[in-house]
């Protein structure tokens, strides 16, 4: 158990990182991710509540549809990220609300900043008493619909409004294992009797924070604080997917000149992946060099479980940043040679087509 972001959290549980790693790529992890924020967005008009957020975001969420979920990124003057975030909009057509997604440690800077940046009619609501679940692997819906029969039939990045086992539950069909599986949000209160519920079928494990950060960066996924900063954009950041085609062409957000610029002309510098030499995985802070030149950093690091070899991401040059070119790592005072590598290093396996129930 460690200290992480006020809460206190596993790092692994018995069996250990790799096999709780392996276990989530084969059949399904179930972890407590209570300590994210959560947090609704209310109006009366769901135009007016999907453009405070626009304001702030370069998310297209005018155009969100009941039971829909987006990723996206609060972004400062500069066009930096403060946070990156889930958005979802209910099932229910008549509830006239956002639901948020943040991470832990940014509660502090992100609840105050979206309040007071709201116009009047839009209000926020922290969730304080809320919990939050994540069941995740290829084995996920096999065991969710035991308790929830809809869902089968969700797609990737979906919502609905569900029992499980008499609780009521919010559950988006998404997670950060780049595997298939569930987020499910419920009273704090339930939380127990819904994990140990999940955790009685006997292809689910609990995993702690070490597997979950090994399987977020073999997907690819950033670690804010790492790998994203106020300092990085969402171009920077290979993160371009998420930004709306309506918000390119009509702007309307913060840092909109110097992202839409980059969008047209390129970044200077851009997160990649990397594939170093050896046995020994190139950490956070490792600078990348071209020749005796340094052209960037490694901003997350491990061995990888599924690929049985080190792999990492980090921000070069974007003259550099194409697949296949070959630079160094060094970090004290040794040099490792490395590749750089598209991303993700795990390909993703979300369920994007709907199923027969």
């Amino acid at each position: 158990m460690v200290v992480f972001a006020g809460y206190e959290m596993p790092v692994q549980y018995r069996d250990g990182i790799i096999a709780e790693h392996l276990h989530t790529r084969a059949a399904a992890g179930l972890f407590d991710v209570s300590h994210m924020g959560q947090a609704f967005l209310s109006g009366a008009d769901y135009i007016a509540l999907a453009r405070s957020l626009e304001a702030l975001t370069p998310a297209d969420l005018i155009e969100l549809l009941p039971g829909q979920q987006k990723y996206t990124q609060l972004l400062n003057a500069d066009g930096g990220i403060i946070d990156d975030l889930m958005v979802s909009r209910p099932s229910d057509p008549q509830d006239q609300r956002l639901m948020l997604v943040v991470n832990a440690a940014r509660k502090p800077v992100v609840f105050p900043h979206i309040k007071q940046s709201l116009p009047a009619g839009i209000t926020l609501t922290v969730l304080d008493d809320h919990a939050l679940l994540a069941l995740q692997g290829p084995l996920a819906v096999s065991v969710l619909e035991r308790n929830v029969s809809q869902a089968r039939a969700m797609r990737f990045m979906s919502v609905i409004s569900g029992q499980f086992d008499g609780v009521g539950c919010t559950i988006s069909r998404s997670g950060y294992t780049g595997e298939d599986g569930f987020e499910i949000s419920m009273p704090a209160a339930d939380a127990p009797q819904v994990f140990s519920r999940l955790i009685e079928a006997p292809e689910v494990r609990p995993i702690g924070l070490g597997a979950r950060d090994t399987l977020r960066l073999e997907a690819g996924l950033c670690l804010y604080g790492h790998d994203i900063s106020e300092t990085t954009s969402p171009v920077e950041a290979a993160l371009s997917w998420s930004i709306g085609k309506r918000r390119r062409r009509e702007g309307g957000f913060p840092g909109e000149e110097r992202i839409r610029s980059e969008l047209a002309n390129g970044a200077s510098r851009r997160r990649v992946g990397m594939l170093p030499d050896g046995r020994a995985p190139a950490r956070e802070g490792a600078s990348i060099l071209s020749g005796d030149r340094i052209i960037g950093a490694i901003t997350s690091g491990t061995f990888s479980p599924t690929l049985k070899r080190p792999i990492s991401m980090g921000y070069i040059e974007t003259g550099l940043a194409k697949g296949g070119s070959v630079v160094a790592l060094a970090a004290r005072d040794k040099k490792n040679s490395s590749v750089v590598t598209p991303l993700p290093f795990v390909p993703h396996r979300y369920h994007r087509e709907k199923e027969s129930s």
